[in-house]
């Protein structure tokens, strides 16, 4: 049997740039209604209370400017694109944890530190949206654009997070959460490659993954399917397959299909 090919995704350049500026001013606007007593509840996140999480999200803001700031990498060509990103972030998850914790604790104006790095963003996000720069990143060698769609699937499942911290919806832009899902999607099929389910998240993506036998026309014997925001929840381990399933939001079927969850998350 031939190896499954896996097509790589193009996220258009102007798309990538308007979306992470949409959903880093919906982040911003739910910031600023955080009373300051409320930045101590917990997050949600183990170890980490609301104003953390703030503290970690201006990080992801100011990401791509500190990025821009360092002498280019030594490769020629890139070496990881958005979906290996996904599935390498695991691997530092600790550190950056504590990194944070760090950062939290000397942080004392969380909502300007936003702020502050929104500006930086905006500074330079023309050159971020960029195919042809790269930047160096701890995994390998990324394109400008590459990096800032992380930068969107980071933002986009932290508002989520601030959204269940809070117990009020924070903004998701659109397009924002459709190029998180696809993201995610595409790091799933990269992680569990072959073609005997398909995974669906109506209306954004629709990817084929889990070694088997692999069908050719018609429907899939296995089907899963979600919706984009408990699919992002599932992928970045902020809720379980058991629990989805249960809430009517994960339909599954077919004999493989139950396999997808023993590779979930797929997020650190």
């Amino acid at each position: 049997m031939s190896a499954v090919r896996r097509k790589v995704r193009v996220h258009p350049p102007a798309r990538v740039r308007d979306a992470l500026l949409a959903q880093v001013e919906f982040v911003r606007l739910a910031a600023r209604e955080i009373a300051d007593e409320a930045q101590a509840a917990p997050s949600g996140l183990p170890g980490w209370d609301v104003g953390t999480l703030l503290v970690h999200i201006a990080g992801q803001i100011d990401a791509l400017p500190r990025l821009l700031a360092q002498p280019p990498p030594r490769a020629a060509r890139p070496e990881l694109g958005a979906a290996e990103w996904a599935t390498s972030t695991g691997a530092v998850a600790d550190v950056l944890a504590d990194r944070t914790r760090q950062d939290a604790a000397v942080v004392r104006d969380r909502i300007a530190a936003m702020d502050a790095a929104a500006e930086e963003l905006e500074a330079v996000v023309e050159t971020g949206v960029r195919e042809d720069v790269l930047l160096p990143h701890r995994f390998g060698a990324m394109r400008a654009l590459d990096f800032t769609v992380t930068r969107v699937v980071e933002l986009v499942v932290h508002s989520d997070d601030l959204t269940r911290a809070l117990g009020r919806p924070v903004r998701l832009d659109r397009q924002a959460l459709a190029i998180t899902t696809r993201v995610l999607a595409d790091a799933l099929a990269a992680k569990a490659p072959g073609a005997s389910t398909e995974l669906r998240v109506p209306p954004f993506a629709a990817v084929q993954c889990l070694a088997g036998p692999r069908h050719t026309r018609g429907t899939p014997p296995n089907v899963v399917e979600t919706d984009p925001v408990t699919w992002l929840r599932l992928a970045a381990g902020r809720t379980a397959w058991d629990a989805a399933v249960a809430s009517g939001r994960l339909r599954a079927s077919g004999e493989r299909a139950g396999a997808l969850a023993g590779e979930l998350p797929v997020l650190g």
